[in-house]
């Protein structure tokens, strides 16, 4: 399978995951390709991929936005350390229902442990990288970054 047809299922299976783990109306917006450095401006998690591809996934979004998310998945908002850990563990959500689905497309993939970056970040060292934008209902827009590493 050829690289640009692994993208297309990572991203495909990246939607495939919000929908399943969020039980609201999530509406994602057409990919775009993107150059560094990537801006993160408040809180993210980066997860890295390894296997068939090389890569990470990260989901950048305010604060509030997790702690909404949380709100919509278990019934209450949280805040400080506990939102930190959040969302690590829904970083972790995402990018595992993601191998789950890729492996079912013939391309292995695993995660390594998150990363919770906390403030204003920039992050540099990918090649190619593809933001997928997204509004969650009730809870308002995340943006998953997804960057691929060459072998060549």
């Amino acid at each position: 399978m050829s690289t640009s047809m692994h993208i297309q299922t990572i991203l495909n299976g990246t939607i495939q995951s919000l929908k399943t783990i969020l039980p609201v109306e999530i509406s994602v917006k057409p990919p775009s390709v993107t150059s560094e450095p990537f801006q993160q401006e408040e809180m993210g998690v980066l997860i890295g991929l390894v296997g068939d591809l090389k890569g990470r996934v990260i989901i950048d979004g305010l604060p509030d936005t997790f702690s909404a998310i949380a709100a919509t998945m278990f019934g209450m908002e949280i805040g400080g350390e506990m939102l930190e850990s959040f969302a690590g563990e829904f970083g972790n959500m995402i990018t595992g229902n993601l191998c789950t689905f890729v492996g079912q497309h013939n391309l292995a993939l695993d995660i390594t442990p998150p990363t919770v970056m906390v403030g204003k970040t920039k992050l540099y060292g990918f090649q190619k990288a593809f933001q997928l934008p997204a509004t969650i209902e009730g809870a308002g827009d995340i943006t998953i970054l997804l960057t691929i590493d060459d072998d060549d």
